[in-house]
């Protein structure tokens, strides 16, 4: 008997016991047993916590963003694997791609954002805060990796995709996980464990797995960890009440089952690019994973006097998907997870016959290719009708995790948007419009119902993810009905796994403890230009203050007629009565390249390769002519770079704060500006 394999503590530990028996949803033969009965929950998160999260927590975000990209690649390799496995799910080429690539994507995605933190493993949060009139006492806020583990409970559609794209998130944040994917497609997760258990690229500890029940692991949980749940909103809501949760008021982020819900807008004709996009969007999203999708279209919302027109272009779009073995070229639908699955897709539909009818599909038949209809988990695309929606409840509060769909008439757009709300909540809406001013009404209607709006036409169809599509850098989840949580999201998904903590304190010390200099704080004497210096030479709080330039009437008219700016307030006879200067006044933009002219070592070549850009730029106070002009020159922040290529130069980018001070020693102007220096040669 083949049972699955359960990797904690550093290796792979079979349950004891038969445990669960997991059948191929196409063929319904049994594939394997799968248990996790004898393990120690306790040990297993205490092995995270410790062995994987302290080796996390000492490197920095480049190099955990670095371990995903390696990782991801090697992921890469083993494609055909993972979707010879896949099949066995019921799902197509086409859905596993979703589940298998998309998952390794997040992987990408979350490697690439590395860049957006520092080669730290804590970063800043947001912007100083100045505690004082004499600048020497401030606040900041610091985000720190929780010292947990994130423990991921998730559903049975994604057995990849589910996995990789909330691990991303937390690894890049510094934090391990334990992973336990629902029982019944747990396999196909086992195999890609494998996989990263044998490239080495992870730490030990940073990724655990079990494949069967959770039994007590809950129980076991401590105040620093973190759970994600995806699944049904009972199940949720039953795990997010355990005392032990509640009391230590542990992180609990849920994705539930929701109502999610299209709107074809009333601009919309048949014929149109809009009303074949529409027709194709809903198609998608019904049979795409054979509608297992949290994400999938449950609610069709169309105007009153198009609802026969739909129902027709809907019936025959649905008419040409070809159903069957996953592995047939000709098949576009596979099947469902599992007969139990399926039984419980057609209980609820009955729920939702109680005040619709069907209009397309069957619930007792369904013609299939290379397949058993019975043996398999196949199932019929089901439309029904209802043509009460303010009336009804069902399908508003009932969901059949299939490819079912109930089309739903609406008189005004506010309908529509009262209608999109019943949901209770949902993760994601679309609307289908070529008028901005409709969808601009639905977002601010729909809105605060939803976690994401797809606003659908034919400027955006052709390169658009499709309603169905969560996004690495935007946030998947929604309120109510749909959990109330957030995953991914980019940077906000990273520190939903870290602690934020305000700190106090002088510039001086939030420097030193940051590695980010804060203005005020005391510099340090470089030695030398730091114009002069390699990366690695470079210290944070290295410091200049320049020699004076004295700004001259005839420097502001000069520049004036090079940069082609004659604003009145830079022309010397304008009548200055009513506006907010005393006299002409100097360019902002030439008092920063005046100011460049101070504070860059000029003449001889040095590591400083080019002028990166500005980040921010502020004018502070009006700099007339007679004014002298000085700067302090500090160095910000350090950022390294990795070579595309092995011929690139080996170099990092610097963030330097520019002070700009006129001669009463008043900031008259702020900048902080970037230049990419190179890092000294190794040969």
């Amino acid at each position: 008997m083949q049972k699955l394999g359960n990797y904690i503590l550093g290796k792979w530990v079979i349950g004891d016991g038969e445990g669960q028996p997991l059948y191929n949803a196409v063929s319904g033969e049994l594939i394997a047993h799968a248990s996790t009965k004898g393990l120690d929950y306790s040990d297993i998160l205490n092995y995270g916590r410790t062995v994987g999260g302290s080796a996390l927590r000492k490197m920095t975000f480049h190099e955990r963003g670095l371990m995903l990209k390696a990782l991801a690649l090697h992921l890469r390799n083993h494609l055909d694997k993972f979707y010879s496995v896949s099949y066995l799910t019921g799902a197509t080429r086409a859905d596993s791609w979703i589940d298998i690539e998309g998952g390794i994507g997040n992987l990408f995605a979350y490697a690439s954002l590395r860049r957006k933190f520092p080669d730290e493993s804590f970063c800043l949060d947001g912007e100083p805060h100045q505690l004082s009139k004499t600048g020497t006492f401030m606040g900041h806020h610091l985000l720190i990796p929780k010292e947990g583990v994130a423990l991921h409970i998730n559903a049975f559609n994604f057995p990849v995709w589910g996995m990789l794209e909330k691990i991303a998130v937390n690894l890049l944040a510094g934090v391990p996980a334990v992973v336990k994917p629902a029982t019944i497609t747990s396999f196909l997760t086992e195999a890609v464990v494998k996989e990263i258990d044998a490239s080495g690229i992870l730490p030990k500890g940073a990724l655990q797995l079990v494949c069967g029940s959770a039994g007590d692991m809950l129980d076991h949980v401590l105040s620093q960890d973190v759970i994600t749940f995806t699944g049904s909103a009972t199940t949720g809501i039953m795990l997010k009440s355990q005392q032990n949760i509640i009391e230590q008021n542990i992180t609990f982020n849920m994705e539930a089952d929701s109502l999610n819900c299209i709107v074809l807008g009333e601009d919309v004709d048949p014929g149109s690019a809009e009303w074949d996009i529409f027709i194709k969007e809903v198609r998608k999203e019904m049979t795409v994973k054979a509608g297992q999708k949290c994400t999938a279209i449950r609610r069709i919302f169309v105007p009153q006097h198009k609802l026969e027109d739909v129902h027709i272009a809907l019936g025959k779009a649905l008419a040409q998907t070809t159903i069957g073995n996953p592995t047939n070229e000709k098949v576009r639908m596979g099947s469902l997870a599992g007969l139990s699955q399926r039984e419980e897709v057609q209980k609820q539909v009955q729920k939702l016959l109680a005040s619709s009818q069907i209009i397309y599909g069957s619930m007792d038949s369904v013609e299939v290719i290379d397949a058993d209809a019975q043996r398999g988990a196949f199932m019929s695309p089901l439309l029904l009708l209802n043509e009460t929606p303010i009336a009804s409840t069902e399908p508003h509060e009932v969901e059949a995790f299939g490819p079912v769909s109930t089309l739903m008439p609406y008189s005004s757009i506010d309908e529509a948007i009262a209608l999109a709300r019943l949901g209770k909540g949902s993760l994601v809406s679309s609307i289908v419009t070529a008028d901005n001013k409709i969808a601009k009404q639905y977002v601010l209607g729909a809105g605060a119902y939803h976690g994401r709006i797809l606003i659908l036409n034919s400027d955006c169809a052709k390169e658009s993810t499709g309603h169905g599509s969560p996004l690495p850098l935007l946030v998947h989840g929604g309120p109510g009905r749909a959990g109330g949580g957030e995953e991914m999201g980019g940077v906000r998904g990273v520190k939903h796994y870290m602690q934020r903590v305000a700190i106090q304190g002088s510039p001086t010390s939030i420097s030193e403890i940051s590695n980010v200099y804060q203005q005020n704080g005391k510099g340090k004497d470089p030695g030398k230009h730091p114009f002069t210096k390699y990366f690695e030479e470079l210290q944070i709080g290295d410091q200049i203050i320049t020699e004076k330039r004295l700004i001259t009437s005839e420097d502001i008219d000069k520049f004036a007629d090079l940069s082609g700016d004659h604003f009145y307030a830079h022309i010397k006879d304008t009548d200055f009565n009513g506006t907010m200067f005393e006299k002409q006044v100097a360019h902002g933009y030439f008092i920063m390249s005046a100011a460049a002219g101070l504070f860059v070592d000029s003449y001889e070549k040095n590591p400083v390769l080019l002028n990166y850009g500005i980040d921010e730029l502020r004018f502070i106070k009006p700099v007339y002519p007679g004014s002298e002009l000085y700067i302090r020159f500090t160095c910000k922040e350090k950022l390294p770079q990795e070579k595309k290529e092995e011929t690139d130069i080996d170099k990092g980018i610097v963030k330097w704060l520019v002070e700009m001070f006129d001669e009463t020693n008043e900031l008259t102007g702020l900048a902080t500006i970037l230049t990419m220096v190179a890092k000294r040669s190794k040969e």
